[in-house]
């Protein structure tokens, strides 16, 4: 019967061991749990960050792309304008040549009749 004890005092002293075991990558498995859990709420809260922050750029971006646009309404309708400024700025010396050379032609008929 001692023999019969001594085998049922190791197994038990092994069984304890496996349980001991056990519970020691328990404990080591939660320790890692509650990091990636921690690591996992500073994600979150990068993400919300980088979120928000990307929402003001894109709407910085937008304002300003709008304001760009203005800017090259505001230019193509000004030179537009000034082209039109020039060329009636051309048409006006034409005409004013024109009635120079006919002041002049006249001018010139009546020295030589006098």
């Amino acid at each position: 019967m001692s023999h019969q004890g001594a085998a049922l005092q190791s197994y038990n002293n092994e069984l304890v061991k496996c349980i001991e075991d056990l519970c020691a990558k328990r404990d080591e498995l939660h320790r890692q749990a509650l990091q990636e859990e921690e690591d996992k709420q500073k994600l979150q809260t990068e993400i919300r960050l980088l979120t928000e922050r990307l929402a003001k750029v894109n709407e910085s971006l937008a304002k300003k792309m709008a304001a760009r646009n203005e800017f090259d309404k505001t230019i193509a309708e000004t030179e537009a304008a000034y082209m039109k400024i020039l060329e009636t700025s051309q048409t006006l010396l034409n005409s004013v040549k024109g009635s120079m050379n006919h002041m002049d032609g006249k001018r010139h008929d009546t020295e030589y009749r006098a």
